[in-house]
């Protein structure tokens, strides 16, 4: 379990989530309302979901809401995975207070006086908290929001980069310039990047039981399961969304062994009306299929593990004309095939 540390005291994050006050006005630390784990405390942006008559579910995580109506769905879906090194935000920026919830939130830190006087002290001027109306931007009530940080609960690295305090942004102002992964629009794209969900990708194969030893082995997928698939991102107290959408457009198939001829011999099948790959009709068998694998060897008593990954690029759009590409995803899977060799009959 990751650790926050401050000074020299390094505590567990379950201590956090336990409610260890002492940590939550540190800077450059996480905040126990900032982890993404259904318990954030009196943001106004609590993990929830909502269902519509249609059973599609929204859920808002982190500050932003995420549609995903139109993603993929069953047993077999999983998340794509970057070709690249890039990877989606580990944490991000987002409104997160009213000036009345700031000070709900921050007072009764600064009275429990874990922090130090000194710290305290420091934190009251930095929000003008002894001026009844002007503390904490309450002249400002409804015309901006501070915003604070999130963290991806599966912690992926760099998810405690996001180690600003609270800032103040006016209503219709974009956040600073400086505030890196402070939700915008593209920002927002590449959230929704990491929730998309993709079909698995088990070919069918023909022959279907047993294939042999230098008879091509027909690989497709059906078009019906490889359809654009999207999640739509939005933070609706400043009125952006961003939805990205990703279109399968490849097929990469491994064979499990160096003996064997791929077909094409790139190794790459790609999409073609709404296929991939083509299905095996009687009377086809000695044909190179559009798709597939000759093996040029039994498995034996094993089997090889044949791998097929889909290749699915991914682009987006977003709130006034924004949208551009991202990082093509894979998603692939391994599945045993069984080789054997040609009986031939003496007589």
């Amino acid at each position: 379990m990751p650790a926050l540390t401050h000074g020299s005291k390094t505590l567990p994050v379950a201590m956090v989530l336990m409610g260890c006050l002492s940590l939550l006005a540190l800077p450059g630390t996480a905040h126990a309302d900032d982890i993404l784990d259904g318990n954030t405390q009196n943001s106004g942006t609590e993990q929830s979901a909502n269902t519509d008559g249609k059973g599609n579910v929204s859920v808002t995580v982190g500050g932003v809401v995420f549609d995903r109506s139109k993603n993929g769905s069953g047993d077999s879906v999983g998340a794509v995975t970057s070709s690249t090194s890039w990877s989606p935000p580990a944490c991000w920026y987002a409104p997160k207070y009213t000036p009345e919830q700031l000070q709900k939130y921050l007072e009764p830190i600064w009275e429990a006086e874990s922090t130090g006087y000194e710290w305290d002290a420091k934190q009251r001027e930095k929000y003008n908290a002894l001026d009844e109306k002007k503390g904490f931007n309450k002249d400002k009530t409804g015309k901006g929001y501070w915003w604070g940080s999130y963290v991806n609960e599966s912690y992926p690295p760099g998810w405690d980069k996001c180690d600003t305090e609270y800032f103040w942004v006016d209503q219709g102002d974009p956040p600073p310039a400086d505030k890196e992964n402070a939700v915008t629009p593209e920002v927002l794209a590449e959230l929704a990047y990491a929730e998309i969900r993709v079909p698995g990708t088990e070919v069918t194969l023909a022959p279907a039981e047993a294939t042999k030893v230098n008879l091509p082995t027909w690989a497709w997928l059906d078009g019906a399961e490889f359809k654009p698939v999207s999640v739509t991102a939005s933070v609706e107290a400043i009125g952006i969304e961003a939805t990205a959408t990703a279109e399968p457009v490849s097929l990469r198939i491994e064979p499990g062994t160096p003996d064997a001829e791929i077909y094409p011999a790139s190794g790459v099948c790609e999409i073609k009306g709404g296929r991939i790959g083509a299905p095996y009709e009687k009377g086809r068998a000695d044909e190179a299929p559009p798709c597939g694998v000759k093996y040029l060897r039994s498995s034996g008593d094993g089997t090889f593990p044949l791998q097929a990954t889909v290749t699915w690029e991914i682009h987006w759009t977003g709130s006034g004309g924004a949208g551009g590409d991202l990082p093509d995803g894979t998603f692939g899977a391994t599945q045993d095939v069984v080789v054997q060799e040609i009986q031939a009959v003496n007589r």
